[in-house]
């Protein structure tokens, strides 16, 4: 039996699995539903669709809402706002990147 069918709970743990309706989303976030449209519309979020075509959506999804939402607060415009998510995943993968380096050095040849 797949661990998934022992617990469908464990679902819940995936920060990808869409688990949150646009009300849900919207309340935890403490934004109206219409900001969310207008990121799924910009392309910024892209929400999974039930069969029913409702928006569902994942603590991930919902972590890049919140950011948007606190640079837009902030007073940028959404499109600056995208650009400094982006840069900021990017150096974080840097960082990561750096610190696994760090911690586990690639092997040099070196020649006698």
């Amino acid at each position: 039996m797949a661990p998934e069918e022992q617990d469908p709970l464990r679902r819940l743990d995936d920060p990808e699995y869409p688990a949150l309706t646009m009300s849900q989303a919207a309340e935890l976030l403490g934004v109206q539903a219409a900001f969310l449209r207008s990121l799924d519309s910009s392309g910024i979020l892209s929400p999974h669709r039930s069969p029913g075509g409702h928006r569902r959506y994942s603590r991930r999804q919902l972590a890049l809402a919140a950011r948007m939402r606190g640079l837009l607060d902030d007073g940028h415009p959404v499109a600056s706002a995208e650009v400094i998510v982006g840069l900021q995943d990017e150096l974080a993968a840097a960082r990561a990147d750096l610190a696994r380096l760090r911690d586990h050095p690639p092997a040099v040849d070196r020649e006698p």
